[in-house]
């Protein structure tokens, strides 16, 4: 299981419905609308790094209202 945050940015007073269809996708842990550089941050999970690709560009970036995205996945040392 691969584990990803994905930090969004949305246009000006769109953060909280963003957060709030992404939190709906399949793969996403969570959904918060946050303050700082970056408005939205989801946590996803996929069964591997092809499918995680999938979730953000398919899914997570096709939702009106984001900017940019930036995905960190998690790793475990």
């Amino acid at each position: 299981m691969v584990h990803a945050y994905i930090l969004i940015q949305t246009e000006v007073g769109k953060a909280a419905a963003v957060a709030t269809e992404i939190a709906a996708i399949p793969g996403v842990a969570s959904s918060e609308d946050v303050t700082g550089p970056y408005d939205v941050i989801v946590r996803a999970e996929a069964d591997n790094v092809d499918q995680l690709g999938q979730l953000v560009v398919a899914k997570v970036q096709g939702v009106e209202g984001i900017t940019r995205t930036l995905t960190c996945p998690v790793v475990h040392l």
